[in-house]
This record gives structure tokens, sequence and C-alpha cells, in this order.
């Protein structure tokens, strides 16, 4: 493996590629970096001409990733169209709030058959719809796929090992993703489940928000364990009775993605919820963290599913009451411990019970 500020040689000689990098942030910038290193060309758009133009002439996005240099073929743009056109597989990475309105604005600039994958962690107020529906819904003549996993941007730029998922029905998309993002450090597995991958990258957030605020509390690590498996619990009952595969929430785009952001100060929903934890006002966390938190926005819209369908969500119904119903976190930890003691397994085989 080459040294980690030394860029990556495309040995194999493989052909370059023209990808779209959708959306300058973080996950943004990251793909971006691990798409040029690879060898391919990244038209990577973002709306401010200013932020362009530094990585234009310095490779740097110092917004979002101050001490990385995006090494390769990268052509900033603000030009969405351009970026589209010239595109063989778009990936976008544009926060939930304006997914829609960027995708239905630029509907007409994408191509029959062209493959679209979403990067965002994240659910739509109106009519609870994941980032998959919403280019479903607009671009439905495109291949349609979502990357997750457990993928912290800041360690993915520092070429740390990592893995990620790729979830498409079609056999192609998965493949294609696969050969453009695979590399000595990133590793992408495959699944069809798109709904259960997107949906479980979308929960955790929210489960990282309590455990930031365990953490504050200094809880301790048995307690770091029960609120992760019991979110794991919560999440996968939820996705399973939208019909999401319950195996899929056993890999990487769930347990995976759980544990990295429940244990880690760099998710930007864990910080969240140790600033809480600590006793900062949660738009004074926010403002503080200066990205966004889907699990902010996420949490209100699963409590509102959850009671909507009848499924059982103590952790979420607990963040709801901190964050929301100024309610003391003691009181809402008490609540929990002195509920009914169910069932640890959420989904047993039927040999199991039978026995």
């Amino acid at each position: 493996m080459p040294e980690k500020n030394e860029p990556l040689v495309n040995e194999a000689e493989e052909p370059v590629h023209d990808v779209a990098v959708l959306g300058g942030g973080s996950f943004g910038s990251a793909m971006a970096k691990v798409l040029g290193e690879n060898g391919h060309r990244v038209h990577f758009w973002m709306r401010d001409e200013a932020q362009a133009e530094e990585i234009r002439t310095t490779g740097i996005n110092s917004r979002y990733m101050p001490d990385v240099e995006i090494k390769g073929d990268i052509q900033p743009t603000t030009d969405l169209a351009g970026a589209v056109r010239k595109a063989e597989i778009v990936f976008v990475a544009i926060p939930s709030k304006a997914f829609r309105a960027v995708i239905r604005e630029n509907s007409d600039k994408f191509r029959e058959g062209q493959i679209v994958v979403s990067l965002t962690k994240g659910i739509e107020a109106h009519g609870f719809k994941l980032m998959s529906e919403i280019l479903q819904e607009e671009i439905p003549r495109c291949r349609i796929g979502v990357l997750s996993g457990p993928n912290l941007a800041s360690e993915i730029v520092n070429r740390d090992l990592t893995a990620t998922v790729i979830a498409a029905k079609d056999p192609e998309v998965r493949r294609s993703v696969q050969e453009l993002l695979g590399c000595e450090y990133f590793r992408v597995y495959a699944n069809v489940d798109i709904y259960g991958v997107e949906l479980a990258g979308a929960l955790k957030n929210i489960y990282a928000i309590v455990a930031g605020l365990a953490s504050a509390l200094n809880m301790g690590e048995n307690a770091n364990a029960m609120l992760i498996t019991r979110g794991l619990a919560e999440m996968s009952r939820f996705a399973v009775s939208l019909g999401a595969n319950p195996m899929t929430f056993m890999g990487l785009a769930g347990v995976g993605d759980l544990i990295v952001t429940c244990t880690s100060s760099k998710s930007r929903n864990f910080r969240v919820g140790h600033a809480v934890g600590q006793g900062k006002k949660l738009d004074d966390a926010v403002a503080e963290l200066g990205q966004v938190a889907e699990g902010i926005y996420t949490l209100e819209l699963v409590k509102e599913k959850a009671e909507a369908i009848g499924i059982y969500m103590p952790l979420v119904r607990g963040l709801y009451e901190i964050l929301y119903g100024g309610a003391s976190i003691s009181a809402v930890i008490n609540s929990l411990m002195m509920s009914v003691q169910n069932s640890d397994v959420e989904f047993i085989l039927p040999r199991t019970i039978a026995e």
C-alpha cells in the first residue's frame, strides 16, 4: 500500500471514466478524492463559486476539509448541467433538505439509463421519502443506487481502511460503482436491499445523538453497549415494518454504521448529542458544529412515523423529549430503565421458535 501522503497510481491502466459528484460538503469531497485518485475525471459541482475556485487553484476545500488536498483530475464547477452532461455516473451528496429541489430543478439534464447514486443519509419530511425514492420520482429514466456504510469522511480522505455498501436492484449499477470506487483502502460491498441500506443510514444518526449524550454524562461502557444494541433492535424493527430486509441490519450499512457513529467523536451527530449532554441548547450545539447533523431532522420524522404506524421506539421518544420537550436527561433515562423488559432479539428463525 502507498504511503498516506502519496497519490495512488492506476497501475492496471484502467480506463478513465467521467463521473460527477454533486455537493461540496465533507462526504462529497471525500468521494471526489477517492475517484480522482483512482484515476477518474471528476466533475465536482457545488453552489459556491468561491469554494469551486479555491479547490480549482489549491486543491483544498477549506470549509470542510482544511488539511486535505484533493488530488487527481478534479474539475470543480458551479455548472450542474455541464457536470451531469459529461458524466457516465453521478454521485449525489446534497443535504436531504435541498435534495429534491436540486434534482427537480435539473431533472431534464439527466440522461436515459444514466447511473445516479445517492450518498445522502436522510429522510424528506413530506411523505417520509428516502433519497432513492426522490430520485425515482424526479428522474425515473435513470438507474438508481445508494451508497451507505460506516464511512467517516475524515478517515476516508486520510486513506484509513474503510468499507461501504452499494445497494441497487440493477447488477450493472452495483458492479460499476464497485469498480469506480474500490481501491487499496476503500472496499465496496454490494446489496440489493436499497430501502434497508438507505433507511439504516438515516436511522443510525438518531442513535449517535443518544450515544453522544451518554458519553457526555460518563454513563460507562456497559451503558454504551446497551444503547447501541437496543438502538439496533429499535431501528431494525422500524425498518422491517416498512419493508426492509432484517438481515441488512447485520451488515456494514446497519450495525457497522451504527457502531462507528455511536462511538466516534468524528461523527457530527455524536458531537451534537455530546454538546447537549454537557448542557448546551440544541440550537447552540448545531451552530457550533457548523455542518448539517441529519439526525436532528430525522428524529422528528421517525417519531411521527413510528407513532402513526404503531412501532415501539423508546429511544426515539426519549431523545425527542430531551431535545424538544424540555425533559431532563436523567428523567428520561430513569423512564427507559423502568420500562418493560421485553425480548432481546427482534427476529428469531422459525426453527428456533419450534425448539
